[in-house]
């Protein structure tokens, strides 16, 4: 196409950025949006003009399209689908533009990089082919030239899935039926079973898995020999690399496409053992921890309340006070609370009040704990309750003791003022801090340890399910379905017989929607939430005492309450789910933190 051509009066094409045997590339400019922003409009044609052939090449670009779309919402290292249509036998998809550069950029030959440099250009890959494979989607055409390195952020996005180009190869052998005319993928990325025409997930493993070795070795992947027995590639006497990585890398690039890892997962948790977990940072010594004196005011929840005596808070605080350290407030604050019924009408209002420490993280941004009162629930989902998946169960009774929560959930201002940046994809103050892996929010707790001195950490999940329950035992703690007039979820589907509400696509201000009856707000929707667990499928053998389970899988930890994308059910009580805990490409995970006590550390 020649450059100033318009598509569908909207898409004007600016230049070329590729062509091959699939199909063309090319930059574009959108005319219909502010600024016209840049775009990509990949052009497919199939070889065939058999009838037979573009039917059912219409149907396979339509159902690529809308594999594009959903990767592309789901994954921000996957550039989004704007549109796709068709003109005449032609195909159209229109996709985000990614700014920056390809990896073959970094992967010159001749050139060994690091290992280090390896095992972060490893997880960058994989992390964006996770969502893929979750979805059991294999991409086909791994290689450098269809990894970007974002400018923005320099994050690895994956470009050019290869299963939409088989329309461009289709062809008719006889009567009825229908082939390619070659494989699709790139010769030495393209593992054996592929080039025969049977993908898998595993076969997007093995191009991963060579391009790590083209990085430590600096050679072409279709220079190395053979073991002639086995098949695999012989390559570890050109690089210097750790047996640990080695051995990864080489059952990545196994021939034997059963041996290998079988997904993304898979390897990323292998990884893991490769980077060693930062230490944690260590206590305040005592000489120079802040030393306070402080009252405690009424703490009161609902119908009961009970008073501490500043006798009962001196034996948790030091008696001197350092008057260059601002005195941590409380105060007692008031609320609302809503319940709706099945059809997520108002049946009642209630009052409530509840004890709150404001602590100083200094730049005048404070954080909000609210007082949990010790009591004992029923965790987990009954087998009837719509939208339960097997984990939430068995449900069993936990004695949970009393200690503090956020309020919200950690905001990006707060996130700021302790960490120095912002991670988040939907920029605002108060909005919930996203974007962030279970590894930096616990380094946020440390850190705000160290600020308070005082002990916060993640919430077990015992502690982040009886919080956000409340004292209710209904699928959400505003009864029996939730309506996005109370909470940040995608509307498109409802629970029980509420009504369907809006999809608003990213996060809100975390004050927004009213709180439970405990004072804790957005523990439906808006992000998922970290707990401090490892992960168990179920809670058989759970702790009863509200302490978090550290006997399960060490790499994953679960995330609780759903976000601002999810459908309702994934958003309740008792909904589970769990991810790799170095996994921050999601920007709908967030996290609020927990106090044990008043104590100093």
């Amino acid at each position: 196409m020649q450059s100033g051509k318009i598509l569908r009066q909207r898409y004007k094409i600016i230049q070329s950025l590729g062509s091959g045997g699939f199909g063309d590339t090319y930059l574009a400019e959108d005319l219909d949006l502010p600024g016209e922003p840049k775009c990509v409009v990949k052009h497919l044609k199939p070889k065939s003009s058999d009838p037979e052939v573009l039917a059912i090449a219409q149907r396979l670009f339509e159902r690529e399209a809308e594999t594009l779309y959903k990767l592309g919402k789901d994954s921000d290292q996957i550039p989004k689908l704007f549109a796709h249509f068709q003109e005449g036998t032609e195909f159209y998809l229109v996709q985000e533009y990614i700014e920056g550069q390809d990896i073959s950029k970094e992967l010159t030959p001749g050139k060994k990089l690091s290992e280090s440099y390896t095992i972060n250009l490893l997880k960058g890959i994989l992390e964006a082919l996770e969502i893929a494979h979750q979805n059991n989607i294999i991409h086909r055409d791994i290689k450098p030239k269809n990894l970007m390195r974002r400018k923005s952020d320099k994050k690895v996005v994956l470009i050019d899935f290869g299963a939409v180009k088989e329309i461009t190869v289709l062809t008719t052998n006889q009567p009825g039926t229908t082939t390619l005319t070659v494989p699709v993928g790139t010769p030495g990325y393209m593992p054996n079973e592929q080039r025969n025409g049977n993908p898998t997930l595993s076969s997007d493993i093995y191009a991963v898995g060579i391009l790590g070795i083209k990085a430590l070795t600096g050679q072409d992947p279709r220079s190395f020999s053979r073991n002639k027995n086995t098949g695999n590639i012989i390559w570890r006497n050109e690089a210097q690399v750790s047996d640990r990585l080695a051995n990864i890398l080489d059952k990545m690039a196994l021939d034997n496409f059963r041996d290998r890892y079988q997904n993304a997962m898979e390897v990323l948790e292998s990884l893991e053992e490769t980077t060693p977990v930062p230490p944690p940072i260590p206590p305040i010594p005592s000489g120079n921890r802040p030393r306070y004196r402080r009252e405690i005011l009424i703490a009161m929840s609902g119908f009961a309340a009970a008073i501490l005596t500043r006798d009962l808070w001196n034996r948790f605080i030091e008696k001197e006070t350092d008057p260059s350290v601002q005195l941590t407030k409380t105060s007692i604050q008031k609320f609302e609370t809503v319940t709706v019924n099945a059809k997520g009408e108002t049946i009642s209002r209630s009052q409530h009040q509840a004890e709150v420490i404001i602590e100083n993280l200094g730049n005048g941004v404070t954080l909000e704990m609210v007082k949990i009162p010790a009591g004992r629930f029923l965790m987990g989902s009954p087998d009837k309750e719509a939208g339960r998946y097997d984990n939430e169960g068995p449900q069993h009774y936990v004695d949970v003791p009393e200690f503090f929560m956020g309020k919200y959930p950690i905001t990006q201002v707060q996130w700021q003022a302790v960490m120095g940046n912002n991670p988040s994809k939907f920029e605002g103050e108060n909005h919930p801090v996203e974007t962030v892996n279970w590894y930096k929010a616990t380094e946020f707790c440390q850190k705000v340890s160290q600020i308070t001195g005082k002990n916060y950490r993640l919430p077990s999940e015992s502690q982040w399910e009886y919080a956000c329950r409340a004292g209710t035992t209904t699928p959400f703690y505003f009864g029996e379905t939730i309506t996005t007039e109370l909470a940040n979820y995608n509307g498109s589907e409802i629970y029980a017989s509420a009504p369907k509400g809006i999809n608003r696509g990213k996060t809100t201000n975390v004050d927004k929607f009213p709180p439970n009856a405990f004072g804790l707000y957005d523990m439906h929707g808006n992000v998922w939430e970290w707990c401090a667990d490892e992960w168990h499928d179920n809670y058989t053998g759970a702790p009863t005492d509200g302490s978090a389970w550290l006997d399960g899988n060490k790499n994953r930890s679960p995330l609780r309450g759903g976000s601002w994308s999810n459908y309702p059910f994934l958003c309740r009580s008792a909904i589970r789910l769990y991810y790799n805990r170095r996994v921050d490409h999601g920007y709908d995970f967030g996290f609020r933190i927990v106090c044990d006590d008043g104590r100093t550390l």
